[in-house]
This record gives structure tokens, C-alpha cells and sequence, in this order.
């Protein structure tokens, strides 16, 4: 089904909503006609198969090897998409117009045990309820819940699955001497934190 002149656009290795992203910029651009759009998780297949639906653009999807394969075609009119994206899966939305700022590894003022304690609810928390930020990212003692160590590495770790952009500033990883112990996530710079806050909705924890 696939011809030598069709172009790949392979997102391998992303999580939503980074292939709706990426797909929504290939069908909106001048010369789309056949695109064949490669993912590997299934929040990923079911977003960019909802995206195509909404752009009325005609598609097939296969798995195979545990790779999901869209061969995506234009067949009339397209559709622009204006709303922000959603990404979700079951119960879950991914939220991308939503930042939150985590920049403390403890909740709230006071005794640093209970501050710990709330920490690791809220995180958890996120994981269980059914809208869910777009990125989270971590700043100064912040980055401590990303690394080594960390109590909530597996709630994190979930989010992650489900989508949800993790992001550890690098400056603070080295000034904790932390970038060698990074567990989920990837590393960020202020520039990538300053763009964020500036074109998303920002909650800072």
C-alpha cells in the first residue's frame, strides 16, 4: 500500500501529543497528499487517528511488531483544526494549553515530613484524575522528584505514558549534581521554560 514516493513521518519514540503535532503540520502544509505516519503507543494512535477524523482526511491503520501504521491520503476538502489538542486514552486528557511549574520537591510551607507527604499525593493524584497538564516542569529542588531517589518516580513514570510532557531544568540537575541520576523525563533549558510559559496556561506548584 505504500508507494516509494510516499513521504514517512515516523514518531517513534514520542509521546502524545508530540505526533499529533508533528501530523497536524504535515496535513496543513502546501504539498500534503499521501503521508504514511508511524507511532508506537496507543495514546499516540488513538489522537492522531481522532486528529485525521477531524481534518477529513482519509486514512487505513495497521499494527504491526507493536508499531502502529497510518496511511493517511487527502480526499476532498480538508478541515483546519483550530482547537487546541487533547490528547487521551480511556479516562485520561492530556491537556496541551496546561503547564504546571513544580518548583519544590515539598508541598507547602511549613514541616518539610508533611510537605514531602503532600508532594507525593498530588503527584499520585495526577495520575487518577481524568484531565491531566499538557507539561510538567521541574525547577531547583524540584528536579529532586525526577532523579534517583525519588518517591514518586512511578506515579511520574505513568504520566509520562499517558502523555503528560516531563521536563527537569538542566541548570538545576547540575547544580544538585543530579543530570547523571535523571529517571524520567528529559532534560530542559530556561529558553524551553520561558516558551512554555508564555504560550500555555501556567499553574505554578
Amino acid at each position: 500500500m505504500v508507494g516509494d514516493i510516499m513521504k514517512v513521518l515516523d514518531c517513534r519514540g514520542l509521546t502524545c501529543p508530540k505526533p499529533v503535532i508533528l501530523t497536524k503540520k504535515e496535513v496543513e502544509g502546501q504539498d500534503f497528499d499521501e503521508l504514511q505516519i508511524i507511532v508506537d503507543n496507543k495514546a499516540s494512535k488513538e489522537n492522531v487517528a481522532k486528529y485525521l477524523k477531524s481534518a477529513n482526511v482519509a486514512f487505513d491503520v495497521e499494527e504491526k511488531d507493536g508499531l502502529y501504521y497510518f496511511y493517511a491520503k487527502k480526499d476532498g476538502d480538508l478541515k483546519k483544526v483550530e482547537e487546541p489538542i487533547v490528547c487521551s486514552i480511556s479516562n485520561a486528557e492530556i491537556d496541551t494549553s496546561l503547564t504546571y511549574i513544580i518548583s519544590t520537591d515539598k508541598m507547602g510551607l511549613g514541616d518539610d515530613k508533611l510537605g514531602s507527604m503532600l508532594m507525593k499525593s498530588f503527584i499520585y493524584s495526577l495520575t487518577e484524575i481524568s484531565q491531566k497538564p499538557g507539561t510538567i516542569i521541574f525547577l531547583n529542588s524540584g528536579v529532586f522528584l525526577t532523579t534517583e531517589g525519588s518517591d514518586v518516580l512511578d506515579s511520574l513514570k505513568k504520566l509520562e505514558e499517558l502523555g503528560v510532557e516531563i521536563l527537569s531544568c538542566g541548570t538545576c540537575l547540575d547544580f544538585y549534581n543530579l543530570k547523571e541520576k535523571l529517571v524520567v523525563g528529559t532534560v530542559t533549558n530556561m529558553y524551553t521554560i520561558v516558551e512554555k510559559m508564555n504560550s500555555t496556561k501556567t499553574i505554578k506548584i
